[in-house]
């Protein structure tokens, strides 16, 4: 009896002590879990990777969301076909949904689902529609990179889908939203909103991102998940790394005093992973250093699928911070 009474108690602390999901988390992990359920069905039809597919339709409905030409992603798959290229530029019928008389005006629609139509409202029969232009290339990664071109024919949206495959291969799930604040909570470091601010050295410039104070050597920290697009050094920023993660943003960590060791273009990180440290170079030719305080330069940027532009990170950087600061204490 004693010994029944004892495990309904550890049964019951067990469960007292677990962190508790809220309905928001439980309704985003079904969400992700139905995603990859799509993907993988398009792939075992089609033999294209999953991760292409998620990487598209990531990169798709990131472009919808920053966009106000395109409309918003409603359903599971974020991928955009206007209803003239959906059921073919000379077809009459803009709300046609037979996939033979859409073939026969060369339109992009396809049944996905299996119900004999190639309906919009379907997000089967949308990534299966994607895909199949895929399929006209080949499903190895030289052959997708090219369909990718021909789909959009700009080089930077290539790269960036590619790159979302790459992460999304790692890591080998969906549920990638994670930060970290770009130095460790605990060093001795001072921010505030600069964003917009006039800067002089190099012509009259605003302050794109927001200064991070620090002394020299503390780690500076990726603060997604992302891929490495560019490391190096620039005459402002000195040794600087700029990482892209999975919802098109670009994060830019300039004035750097190092690499961590074997970083390389091309790597994928991890919101905590180090990538460098607090240095204070730049403003002139390689090698540069120590005409202004140690400090992290941190910018972010957005793509939209035609242009690249700077937003203001200090909001992020607070709302990183403090969910930094909670997980610390679960």
């Amino acid at each position: 009896m004693r010994q029944a009474l004892i495990c309904s108690i550890c049964f019951i602390l067990f469960f007292v002590n677990r962190p508790l999901l809220t309905n928001a988390e439980n309704e985003q992990n079904d969400l992700y879990a139905r995603r990859m359920e799509l993907y993988q069905k398009i792939e075992y039809v089609t033999n294209i990777p999953w991760y292409y597919l998620a990487a598209v339709d990531q990169y798709e409905r990131n472009i919808r969301q920053s966009r106000k030409d395109l409309p918003k992603a409603e359903g599971l798959t974020g991928i955009y076909f206007s209803p003239e290229v959906w059921v073919g530029l000379t077809n009459p019928n803009r709300t046609d949904e037979n996939p033979l008389s859409i073939e026969f005006f060369a339109g992009m629609g396809a049944d996905g689902d299996g119900d004999q139509k190639a309906s919009l409202k379907s997000d089967a029969d949308v990534l299966y529609a994607f895909a199949r232009h895929i399929l006209n290339y080949g499903t190895d990664h030289d052959n997708i990179k090219l369909a990718l071109w021909d789909y959009y024919k700009r080089d930077k949206s290539v790269s960036i889908i590619i790159g979302k495959a790459k992460i999304y291969k790692h890591f080998g799930h969906l549920n990638l939203e994670t930060h970290a604040f770009p130095v460790p909570l605990r060093s001795n470091h001072s921010y505030k909103n600069t964003w917009g601010d006039a800067r002089g050295w190099g012509g009259r410039r605003i302050h794109e991102g927001t200064d991070i104070f620090a002394s020299y050597g503390v780690p500076v920290r990726a603060t997604s998940y992302g891929i490495i697009e560019m490391k190096g050094w620039n005459k402002y920023g000195g040794w600087r790394v700029g990482i892209r993660d999975i919802n098109n943003n670009y994060h830019y960590f300039a004035h750097l005093n190092g690499f961590a060791k074997d970083l390389h273009i091309g790597q994928v990180v991890e919101p905590g992973q180090m990538i460098g440290s607090v240095g204070s170079s730049g403003y002139g030719p390689p090698g540069t250093s120590g005409k202004f305080p140690p400090h992290l330069h941190y910018g972010m940027y957005k793509d939209n699928g035609r242009t690249e532009w700077s937003y203001d990170p200090y909001p992020h950087l607070r709302l990183w911070e403090r969910q930094e600061r909670q997980r610390a204490k679960k």
